[in-house]
């Protein structure tokens, strides 16, 4: 049975726009995606909102996305891992460039393709998704203040990163948008859309390893 690790951050979590609660499970893209992968793939959410790639976040606390990594694939052994990080970098007091991020995501990436278990040797693949560009609109405008220029570059660079880990590449600004009034969690249509376009490219992968 294949097992698919989706790790990322609130927007992997279900955060609703503009609202202090989440998504359904049923609404939320990883939820959506093991309704729409063959019945013996296992897909597991592991969201947290605020998560960063590599950066200690000095006002939200334990944010650190490598940090938690290794004891998330420590107890799920995924054949593949949806790596779906680099928004909450772009806050404004972390001070980072979009190259920086996707240093981040690539630091990440190698430490997920080169992981081995004694229970299960063999590494997991990776599927790198740049997420969509913000907006700097609304309450979080002056938290994520100049992220919005910066997360244009994320398609570009993100896709760089990829080629030179020799992994599979999402854009997901290909598919989807943030909400155009909060600017960076995204609507529900949004997690259908992009739940859609993972089913191929994960196939695709997991049926290459095999």
């Amino acid at each position: 049975m294949p097992t698919i690790l989706c790790y990322g951050d609130s927007n992997t979590w279900g955060a609703v726009p503009g609202k202090d609660r989440r998504f359904a499970a049923s609404e939320r893209w990883p939820g959506r995606l093991r309704g729409l992968l063959p019945a013996d793939f296992e897909v597991i959410e592991e969201g947290q909102p605020g998560r960063t790639t590599v950066h200690d976040d000095p006002v939200e606390g334990e944010k650190n996305g490598l940090r938690y990594l290794r004891p998330c694939l420590e107890s799920h052994l995924p054949d593949l891992v949806v790596l779906l990080l680099g928004t909450n970098d772009l806050k404004h007091r972390l001070g980072l460039s979009a190259f920086d991020v996707a240093e981040g995501v690539g630091r990440l990436g190698n430490e997920i393709l080169t992981f081995q278990s004694w229970v299960k040797p063999i590494s997991p693949k990776l599927l790198l998704i740049a997420p969509p560009p913000i907006r700097e609109v609304g309450y979080f405008a002056d938290m994520f203040r100049d992220g919005e220029l910066k997360s244009a570059e994320f398609s570009q660079r993100f896709k760089a990163k990829a080629a030179e880990l020799n992994c599979g590449f999402f854009d997901a600004a290909s598919v989807i948008h943030s909400c155009p009034k909060e600017g960076i969690h995204w609507r529900a249509e949004q997690h259908k859309l992009f739940a859609s376009a993972l089913v191929s490219p994960i196939k695709a992968i997991i049926e290459s390893a095999n």
